[in-house]
């Protein structure tokens, strides 16, 4: 009898167990929350502006541990790993679109002296081999007012008079601190610094580091929840 009823008393009442659920959801929930904000976040590809290295519809695992995370409400972050370098594929709220995410490749660094001829890239007088680079069709390269509106303060060549930059041929620049030019790697249809200018180091959230899911949203075959997906792009690491 006794061994009875210390089983009775063992056993756990629904609104017991009841409770032992929901602190175990919530236990859940605050660890989701803390990686989801200080860890890892997810991105989504919805532009072709990095192809062939990522793909519309990929999605991304994205390091924000990495650069030193950003704490909610009192906008201070937490000290990183190391600073963003060179070919790092960033991701980084838009400065023209407030709650914009764009992600775009690194290119120069505070101190660069960047500029590009003839669709080259060349940091401080030296061309950089980008393999990654897609370049498209010949495309018309005029002059664009809008480039040379923000670059003019920045441009380091002999006749600011004359600068015209176009696309595919501007600068000298020299990057300034806490700054990062950034570009697409679908080079003629990414619009990115060349434009609108130097991303500021605030703005960068963290390092696109994995493709953990790509589909292909325009697939017509039979059973798209299995031939859309683009098994082979499956947890492919970025460089």
């Amino acid at each position: 009898m006794m061994a009875k009823d210390q089983k009775k008393k063992q056993e756990a009442t629904p609104r017991e167990q009841l409770i032992s659920w929901a602190k175990s959801i919530a236990g859940a929930l605050v660890l989701w929350l803390i990686l989801r904000t200080f860890l890892v976040g997810a991105f989504h590809i919805t532009s072709g502006s990095m192809e062939e290295t990522l793909l519309v519809s990929d999605v991304l695992f994205v390091n924000k541990a990495l650069y030193g995370s950003e704490i909610p409400i009192i906008k201070k972050r937490i000290p990183g790993f190391r600073e963003p370098r060179r070919l790092d594929i960033v991701v980084f709220d838009s400065a023209e679109e407030p709650g914009l995410t764009v992600v775009k490749r690194l290119i120069g660094v505070p101190g660069d002296t960047v500029e590009m001829r003839d669709n080259v890239v060349l940091i401080d007088g030296k061309e950089m081999v980008e393999p990654y680079v897609v370049k498209g069709r010949e495309l018309a390269d005029p002059m664009d007012s809008k480039m040379r509106l923000w670059q003019s303060r920045y441009f380091v060549g002999s006749e600011l008079e004359d600068y015209a930059p176009t696309a595919k041929n501007w600068g000298p620049l020299v990057v300034p601190p806490d700054s990062f030019l950034v570009m697409g790697d679908n080079r003629d249809f990414s619009y990115d610094s060349r434009w609108w200018g130097f991303l500021g180091r605030d703005r960068i959230g963290g390092r696109a580091m994995i493709v953990y899911f790509s589909y292909d949203r325009d697939g017509l075959l039979p059973l798209p929840f299995l031939t859309a997906i683009r098994w082979g792009r499956l947890f492919t690491i970025l460089r």
